[in-house]
């Protein structure tokens, strides 16, 4: 179902935007929330400053569920990595706060050893450390240190540079080295450096500290009760809520303007958030060569997870997704980008979408009027 009150923002005529195609989109959305695929979502699609944005479903499947809005807040997951972490981390290299060739034991010495000792800033930040994916539960832990300590365990399963493994620890140690390196927890930083002067008024981590639960998109339902503003990521959750890899919560129209500052070389509304060399450090690839996997110092080019790209779409577009059901993707040649945020982990993590992630990247590059996007495709590095 479309949410009451949703009305595209781009005037008619489009002139952008396809308008079939956006219908296209209503229907590909709104078949997911009617067949319990996710209770809701807001999707917003953009071309050279034409917008289209629309909300759909509801926040639950109880009875008397709001719906969703444009506005409402979603648990963005990972794409905290490129919403916060990796931005945040070139920030303080582009201040000469940090190397980003430096090993990370001069940061972090007691990440010495293990097989760790070639490993880089670089490294975390591309996912070619050879760190596992994650965090063990048990024992039981809580808290940064905690964390610190069992990253800083960890041995690498292949040599740093030699490999792609998509990892949380690599993002829960850039987490913490903004915070080392700066003396200010992450989400502070992310908040003061960029959320705020980019007017990202309703992301941040800890959402519940100035934002209404009512207004947060529920992500899980259990023993210990429904998770709506608190981080649905179970280690972020251990650790407090603020993690480099998860914890920032945000509304589509916020991940938009996050886009256009992408799309503008750093800069939006003429406040600069980052350089033009960030942007493109974290945009274009910056993998080790040989390895068939491309990221850039936070966004994904070509990898497993690049599925939101479409089947038109070209290599050089770039974004990420999230694990609670949400993307960013951006083509910087066509001016063209989409958010989708979605709770599809509600109630119980048991939904998977992931064939709709790839019909929405192809279906918004379709609604890119006059693109010709296999000209754009073979001519991709």
């Amino acid at each position: 179902m479309l949410s009451a009150g949703c009305a595209p923002l781009s005037p008619a005529p489009a002139t952008q935007l396809d308008r079939a195609r956006l219908a296209d989109i209503d229907r590909a959305i709104g078949a997911v929330v009617a067949t319990r695929g996710m209770p809701g979502a807001v999707f917003h699609l953009e071309r050279n400053g034409e917008r289209y944005q629309r909300a759909y479903g509801r926040l639950s499947y109880d009875d008397g569920a709001a719906a969703v809005a444009p506005a409402t807040v979603f648990d963005a997951a990972s794409l905290t990595k490129v919403l916060a972490t990796a931005p945040s981390v070139l920030l303080l290299a582009e201040a000469g706060k940090l190397d980003l060739e430096a090993p990370l034991a001069r940061y972090f010495p007691e990440c010495g050893g293990n097989g760790k000792d070639g490993m880089t800033v670089r490294h975390l930040l591309t996912h070619n450390s050879g760190l596992p994916a994650g965090l063990p539960a048990l024992p039981a832990w809580e808290g940064t240190a905690a964390a610190q300590e069992l990253a800083c365990a960890r041995r690498v399963t292949d040599a740093p540079g030699a490999a792609f493994r998509y990892s949380d620890v690599n993002y829960i140690l850039l987490g913490n080295l903004v915070q080392r390196v700066s003396g200010m927890p992450l989400d502070e930083f992310a908040q003061r450096h960029i959320f705020t002067p980019l007017r990202m008024h309703q992301t941040g981590y800890l959402p519940l500290a100035r934002i209404d639960a009512a207004a947060i998109a529920p992500t899980q339902r259990g023993a210990a009760g429904v998770l709506q503003g608190v981080v649905h990521d179970p280690t972020a959750r251990r650790m407090r809520g603020v993690a480099g890899s998860a914890g920032v919560f945000t509304s589509a129209g916020d991940v938009a303007r996050f886009a256009r500052m992408l799309l503008a070389g750093g800069e939006l509304d003429g406040t600069r958030i980052l350089s033009a060399d960030s942007v493109r450090l974290m945009t274009t690839v910056q993998s080790p060569p040989g390895l068939a996997q491309l990221r850039g110092m936070g966004m994904d080019i070509d990898s497993p997870f690049a599925r939101p790209r479409g089947e038109l779409f070209p290599i050089g577009s770039f974004g990420h997704t999230g694990f609670t059901g949400c993307i960013l993707w951006i083509d910087p040649r066509s001016g063209t980008f989409y958010v989708f945020l979605s709770n599809r982990v509600y109630p119980d993590d048991k939904s998977n979408i992931l064939s709709l992630y790839g019909r929405l990247g192809t279906l918004a590059a379709q609604a890119a009027l006059g693109v010709e996007f296999a000209a754009l495709r073979r001519a991709a590095p």
